[in-house]
C-alpha cells in the first residue's frame, strides 16, 4: 500500500535550543503572527495571540485542549497556507502525479517552510505544572500542521501571573 509506505517510517525531529546567554538579545518577532501556547497542570492549553507588553491591555487568553477541534484547529487556521501547499504537494506524490526522492520531497518542503514568511510563529511556554507528555504532544502538533516557526520558551512573568488567573 503506497499511503501506508509512505507514513509508516519513523521521523525524527531535531529541536535546537539557544544557550543561554545574558548578552543575547531576542530576535524582533512579529507580534501579529505570533500565537502564544502556555502549557500548565492537569494537561490544560491556553494561546493567546500578540504579546504581553507593560501598560496595554492583555491580550485575550483561551483555553483549549489537544484534541483534534482543540488547538489542533486552531494551528491549522494559523497556518492554512503552508498546510495547504505541503498537503498537495504529498497528494501529488502519493497518486503518482510527480515522482521525486524522500531526500528530494524532504528538501522541497524543507524549503516551502523556510520561505514561509506569513505563517505563524509559535511560542511554546510550560509553567512548573505541565507535564513532559504534554510538551512533546504540543511539538507532534507542530509537526501534524506543518508549522515552520516555534521555539519553545520560558514563562515570562505576566504570563505566569495570567495562568494563576484563569480557572480550574
Amino acid at each position: 500500500n503506497i499511503i501506508t509506505a509512505a507514513f509508516s517510517k519513523p521521523k525524527i525531529m531535531t529541536i535546537t535550543m539557544p544557550e543561554k546567554d545574558d548578552k543575547t538579545v531576542p530576535p524582533k518577532i512579529d507580534a501579529r503572527r505570533t500565537l502564544n501556547i502556555l502549557l500548565t497542570d492537569s494537561d490544560r492549553v491556553y494561546y493567546y495571540v500578540g504579546a504581553i507588553e507593560p501598560g496595554k491591555p492583555q491580550p485575550e487568553i483561551v483555553k483549549s485542549n489537544f484534541s483534534k477541534d482543540g488547538i489542533r484547529k486552531v494551528l491549522l487556521l494559523k497556518n492554512k497556507d503552508l498546510f495547504t501547499k505541503i498537503s498537495e504537494f504529498n497528494e501529488k506524490r502519493v497518486k503518482g502525479k510527480i515522482h521525486v526522492s524522500d531526500a528530494a520531497a524532504e528538501d522541497f518542503i524543507k524549503d516551502l517552510k523556510k520561505d514561509d514568511n506569513v505563517g505563524p510563529i509559535i511560542l511554546i511556554k510550560a509553567d512548573e505544572g505541565a507535564r513532559y507528555k504534554d510538551i512533546v504532544s504540543i511539538v507532534d502538533e507542530m509537526a501534524i500542521t506543518n508549522i515552520a516557526s516555534y521555539a519553545i520558551v520560558d514563562l515570562s512573568a505576566p504570563e505566569k501571573a495570567l495562568l494563576k488567573a484563569q480557572p480550574r
